[in-house]
């Protein structure tokens, strides 16, 4: 009898057992999602590894800071950067980056950054020359050639030749790379085009007889004159010797 009694007890709170369960399911606090990665922001990845103070100052002074992280934030492609260290802008002729305009400052930044993410072995393989953010104001896109030897990648412009060193973001869709030279691109820094010789000298003319308004010089006038005196007096002679003849 009390198995029996026991059972029915069961099965009569078996409903209220359903209906408090999902109660304190519901209580349950759920696990918290990760955060999303905040803004990638490339001054502060230059900043933390130091040493980069000139090329930071660029970027702000230009804008273009703010460019590449709007379009790392809105693009899927990723970009890749080159940074050149202080001791490499110090090692550039004196007054190399003031003798620059301000377009020509913003050219010269564009040329350090790659419109798509490259990782190290991506840059061993790739096809040169790689297009660069900065062009020309014909619209021609600057380029950089790269290439590999022993694991090790060279990039050149053209101008200057520098070794990969450093990396400072490995991570999609960023790459930052140290460079210990500036990246110079040819289409400012290099040889320029010989000046085009002078146009030869115009033969000189000879000038005409004629005055402007279409009478005959002075010295014509003169020529003309003595001739005709000359033949007067020529006449008047041979009258004199034939009259001498007559009378002799």
């Amino acid at each position: 009898m009390a198995s029996t009694s026991i059972v029915l007890i069961v099965l009569a709170l078996a409903p209220c057992i359903f209906l408090i369960t999902p109660q304190v399911q519901a209580q349950t606090p759920s696990a918290p999602t990760p955060a999303s990665p905040g803004p990638i922001n490339l001054t502060g990845i230059l900043d933390k590894n130091g040493q980069f103070t000139t090329f930071m100052r660029l970027l702000t002074s230009t804008q273009v800071a703010n460019q590449i992280e709007n379009q790392l934030n809105s693009s899927d492609q990723g970009m890749t950067v080159f940074a050149p260290t202080d001791n490499a802008f110090n090692n550039l002729p004196s007054g190399t980056l003031n003798g620059l305009s301000v377009q020509q400052q913003v050219q010269l930044v564009l040329y350090h950054v790659l419109p798509k993410y490259y990782s190290l072995a991506m840059l061993q393989t790739v096809s040169n020359p790689v297009r660069t953010q900065a062009t020309g104001q014909d619209g021609g896109v600057f380029g950089l050639n790269f290439t590999s030897s022993a694991n090790q990648i060279n990039v050149t412009t053209g101008v200057v030749q520098t070794q990969l060193n450093n990396v400072l973001q490995k991570d999609f869709p960023l790459a930052v790379y140290q460079v210990d030279k500036v990246l110079l691109p040819n289409e400012i820094f290099g040889a320029k085009p010989p000046a085009s010789a002078p146009p030869p000298s115009k033969t000189p003319t000879v000038t005409s007889s004629k005055s402007p308004s279409g009478e005959p010089s002075a010295d014509n006038n003169n020529n003309s004159g003595s001739n005709e005196r000359n033949v007067g007096l020529g006449l008047v002679t041979g009258i004199v010797m034939i009259c001498m003849g007559i009378l002799f």
